[in-house]
């Protein structure tokens, strides 16, 4: 549905876009899927890199069950493509701290990542121009990584792994088609 917005695009909106349109009045209808922040909590980050899309979730543990209060996604350009892997898990906590700063900027958090190269990376001393960059750009944060399974970090890696819809084109888009209806049903399934 979000295809119509885009510049010259002819408007037809199509019996898919009714069902994307009647899902999502009902989604938006039904119990709470984010949560308001409790600032007297630590923060947790989910984040996530696939090949071609960076993702993360911002949440607060409630009676120990993990509940959204923000998500972002966004596809990589061509030269962020061409990153290592490290690379590509550190840029989604950089986007991560930048996009969620006024959450993060005076609490405690908590990232969560598949990748546990991050969790010894800000000890290391010899790494690459572009990581100690990131590095400093994510002093003024007050948080710890915690190296996690693929399959506990769900919601970054649903996030991080949507399908393309701008594929060939290397343009960094945000993407918000169908993950937060997708991710719901996952979420409210585990608990």
């Amino acid at each position: 549905m979000t295809h119509l917005l885009e510049k010259n695009s002819p408007f037809i909106f199509s019996n898919e876009c009714i069902q994307a349109f009647r899902t999502l009045k009902e989604k938006l209808t039904e119990a709470p899927i984010l949560i308001a922040p409790n600032w007297d909590q630590p923060f947790e980050l989910m984040c996530d890199a696939s090949d071609y899309a960076v993702g993360a979730v911002l949440g607060q543990r409630v009676k120990k069950h993990f509940w959204p209060i923000h998500y972002a996604s966004k596809t990589m350009n061509q030269a962020e493509t061409n990153y290592t892997t490290t690379e590509k898990e550190m840029l989604v906590v950089v986007y991560a701290f930048e996009k969620f700063r006024s959450y993060l900027i005076m609490n405690k958090s908590i990232v969560y990542t598949d990748h546990s190269a991050l969790k010894y990376l800000f000890a290391k001393e010899d790494a690459k121009a572009r990581l100690l960059r990131w590095i400093l750009l994510l002093q003024e944060f007050d948080f710890k990584v915690i190296d996690t399974k693929g399959a506990e970090n769900y919601a970054a890696d649903h996030v991080s792994r949507l399908k393309n819809p701008y594929e060939n084109i290397f343009d960094p888009k945000e993407i918000n088609e169908t993950f937060l209806l997708n991710l719901s049903k996952k979420l409210l399934t585990r608990t």
